[in-house]
């Protein structure tokens, strides 16, 4: 690989004057930007390659940051050419610029990992994709479940699982209840409790009931914690020393890290502690952009999950309107087709994607307040440009 050269690029905004946020909430106001809030573009790359990333549309994407949504950006480019840009603020109230090595909330990127414990305990005769959910998780399903999902069905969202117990459909409803504990087990029985919305297999319905539950199967069939199996069996093997999950309703990111904010009641608000335990084996993990970089390349390499297995993700169900295989999404830009997963938890936005061949990955992480809502705006200024040439 090639050897990356530092670059520092200045850029003339300072760092809170337009920012139009109002006071934050919890906090005092923000102090007056000085000479050294001045906000900059922080980035490593490599030589003009002409098979490598856009590297001017990467680090326009970064400039101009904190901006009134965004306030902070990692973004690390791999394959043939890398670069990696940070951006922005990691305290609104201090100025203190981004830190590379940030550690984030991952959200629904958690889920490649529990899709990939899964397809282990398969390679392993432990698991079978097409059996059925009882197999593994007997009393869980009602008697209305008069035809229970596979294990393919949860890993490929088409269960007709209805979505279980919640704090809330939106971060404002949720924000009086984040330091709350809901756990899977009631999470996943108010689901069922319900009855099948569909036959399974029939549509796909991207949700987090389906991981919430295979999080449980993974429990049952090894007899020990889901994220002591993440921590044994993906974590630890992969060197990926800076990623994890709290203990238990631990509200905190523990080492460094950007404070999160959003909007709430019409301030800003800082949401950073936040008990994520409901979310567990669906997004609950903790990690930085060089860790899931390694975790994404391991996996499309086949040392996560053996080849035949492996292949197994990138197969979309013959339903209509479906794009996703087992966890991951598939899209198309511009003629190339590429894999991956976002993650969304309040405050932080998170994606993990490449093309098959690995010829080009893109792992970020951005702090804005839109990330529970609609991501592909987010996706287009910080993802795509990666993978224009």
């Amino acid at each position: 690989m090639n050897a990356r050269r530092p670059v520092r690029i200045a850029v003339s905004s300072a760092l809170l004057a337009g920012l139009a946020l109002g006071p934050l909430a919890g906090v005092s106001a923000a102090r007056p930007p000085g000479p050294a809030s001045a906000a900059a573009v922080s980035s490593v790359g490599v030589a003009p390659d002409p098979a490598g990333p856009d590297v001017g549309a990467l680090e326009k994407a970064l400039t101009g940051l904190p901006d009134g949504d965004v306030s902070a950006a990692l973004v690390r480019v791999g394959g043939e050419g890398s670069w990696a840009g940070a951006a922005g603020v990691r305290d609104l109230r201090t100025g203190a610029p981004a830190l590379e090595n940030a550690r984030f909330r991952a959200g629904s990127t958690t889920k490649v990992v529990t899709a990939a414990l899964v397809l282990q305990l398969v390679a392993e005769g432990r698991v079978e994709l097409d059996a059925p959910l009882t197999r593994y998780l007997p009393g869980l399903l009602p008697a209305s479940f008069t035809e229970p999902p596979t294990v393919r069905h949860l890993l490929t969202y088409t269960s007709g699982l209805r979505p279980g117990a919640n704090l809330g459909s939106t971060t404002e409803e949720m924000y009086p209840h984040r330091f709350r504990t809901l756990d899977a087990e009631r999470v996943a029985a108010t689901a069922v409790a319900k009855g099948p919305a569909f036959t399974p297999g029939k549509r796909q319905v991207y949700q987090n009931i389906d991981y919430t539950v295979l999080g449980l199967l993974v429990e049952k069939v090894t007899g020990d914690r889901y994220e002591h199996q993440a921590d044994v069996r993906i974590l630890r093997p992969l060197g990926m020393r800076h990623t994890g999950f709290p203990a238990g309703p631990d509200p905190r990111v523990h080492g460094p890290h950007h404070r999160a904010y959003t909007d709430i009641g019409g301030r800003t608000t800082d949401v950073t502690e936040w008990n994520m335990s409901d979310r567990w084996a669906v997004g609950n993990m903790i990690s930085t952009t060089a860790d899931l970089e390694r975790f994404l390349v391991a996996l499309f390499r086949g040392r996560v999950v053996p080849q035949p297995l492996l292949d197994q993700m990138f197969v979309v169900p013959d339903v209509e309107g479906a794009s996703y295989g087992m966890a991951l999404q598939r899209f198309v830009h511009d003629g190339t087709e590429i894999w991956g997963k976002t993650g969304s938890r309040p405050g932080y936005h998170t994606v993990l994607a490449a093309t098959r061949d690995l010829s080009r990955t893109v792992v970020y992480s951005v702090n804005a307040k839109s990330a529970r809502e609609d991501g592909f705006p987010l996706v287009a200024r910080f993802a795509l440009p990666a993978f224009d040439r």
